[in-house]
């Protein structure tokens, strides 16, 4: 047992104030120690071709009205049939955007890139594994080469409040759009994720696909005198084409596809869910130096408390990892632009043929719900004292049965075959915990 001098307890009663403080709040001093996010390095696609385009004769094809927005596309290896289409005034370009001239958004595993009708800025987000979402603006207004400019305080004044948590993150929203695409915040609106049923999604989105008797609210617009509970969702269901809605060809595809929406939602809750584990270890880690030194503590040490923030943190991500809770869809999803093959194509598999990024669309989003971004660099470049905790629990709930509310919709059969398929496509360090 350590010693705890009077003066030591004034300082750790100190901390603790300060740590117990910060929690209330919810919302992270990530400008601060240790997480410096505005200064740190950062190391993600959009970072490394910057720094490839300032060394060598590298350059950007520019095309017609999108400009550098195909070439961006190849360099990050993100699929066109990617493309959805949102319509609300809700970013910093609104003026630009409605439902005549949606914003497009195309998106890989890492990066997530926006291009609206007219501007001369392209909108450029990447994951960084230490401090989540990096926002950029590309502005492609002059001759030369475009610049990119990194974007803190402009784009984390909403994409690092109460919608993400308080660290920076991905807001995917679902709102009432008049017919101008200004959102009627009176009614309300829903954070979408995979836990959305479909009668909440797509809200000032627009929608191609077919999906049977399911219903969202895509793909129209609402009038301020309209009462939410006669909101007719019928005219914007199992739509195929947009042309009659505003001028396609002006897109690098017609489509928004559905298949697209569902991963993009999934995708981004993770990342959110990651980032916020990530700074809640390494709050966790600084605030426990800070104790050990102040009570002549090894280095290493965890109390309770510090075991149980990474502990808690390690929960929250396997939730989302393990698409606990997810909304069950029952009726035949079908999108337009091919996105879901694409997306199935990529990303490993075990002897079996098998792979996180199959896709089942009918019952559920995927064959095997667990997150393909398993294997993403958010997820094996975390914290060492994260990441030993995570993969423990995740071995532990892959060998358990479904004997309670958490993880009910993981049958033995789902368990087994995630097991299956993560230790054959897992590196051996992430299997030691199995």
């Amino acid at each position: 047992m350590y010693s705890q001098p009077i003066a030591y307890s004034v300082v750790a009663a100190a901390l603790l104030a300060a740590v117990g403080t910060r929690a209330a709040r919810a919302q992270y001093d990530f400008e601060g120690a240790p997480i410096h996010y505005a200064t740190a390095p950062t190391d993600q696609p959009v970072s490394r071709l910057i720094e490839r385009l300032s060394h060598d004769d590298a350059s950007l094809q520019r095309e017609g009205r999108q400009g550098v927005l195909k070439a961006l596309l190849e360099a990050w290896e993100i699929p066109v049939s990617s493309q959805v289409l949102v319509f609300t005034k809700t970013s910093f370009q609104s003026e630009r955007i409605s439902p005549k001239t949606p914003r497009a958004l195309y998106f890989s595993d890492d990066v997530y890139v926006g291009w609206v009708q007219g501007s001369s800025l392209l909108e450029v987000t990447a994951y960084d594994p230490q401090l989540g979402p990096i926002f950029y603006t590309v502005d492609q207004s002059g001759f030369g080469r475009p610049e990119f400019l990194r974007q803190n305080h402009e784009c984390t004044q909403c994409h690092a409040s109460s919608l993400t948590h308080g660290a920076p993150g991905h807001i995917v929203r679902s709102v009432y759009p008049d017919i101008s695409g200004h959102p009627i915040l009176r009614n309300g609106s829903f954070l979408t994720d995979h836990r959305s049923p479909l009668k909440e999604r797509w809200g000032g989105w627009y929608v191609t696909g077919r999906h049977g008797q399911l219903r969202h609210f895509g793909n129209q617009w609402f009038s301020e005198a309209m009462k939410v509970e006669e909101l007719n969702r019928e005219p914007g269901a199992n739509v195929t084409s947009l042309e009659d809605r505003f001028d396609t060809s002006r897109y690098l595809t017609p489509h928004s596809d559905i298949v697209a929406l569902m991963v993009l939602e999934h995708q981004t809750t993770v990342q959110n869910q990651l980032a916020q584990a990530v700074y809640q270890t390494r709050y966790a880690l600084r605030d426990a130096d800070a104790m050990n030194q102040a009570l002549d503590r090894p280095a290493d040490f965890q109390s309770e408390s510090t075991q149980r923030r990474i502990n808690n943190a390690a929960e929250g991500l396997l939730k989302v990892m393990l698409l606990d809770g997810e909304a069950p869809l029952g009726e035949k999803i079908e999108g337009t632009s091919g996105f879901a093959q694409e997306f199935s194509q990529r990303g490993p598999r075990d002897p079996q043929g098998r792979s996180l990024r199959e896709l089942d669309l009918e019952r559920r989003l995927f064959k095997y719900p667990c997150s393909y971004l398993i294997y993403s660099r958010g997820v094996t470049e975390m914290p060492e004292a994260l990441k030993t905790v995570f993969f423990a629990k995740l071995w532990a709930t892959l060998d358990g049965s479904p004997t309670s509310d958490e993880f009910k919709g993981l049958s033995i059969a789902d368990r087994q075959a995630i097991r299956d398929i993560l230790r054959e496509t897992l590196s051996a360090e992430l299997c030691a915990a199995d």
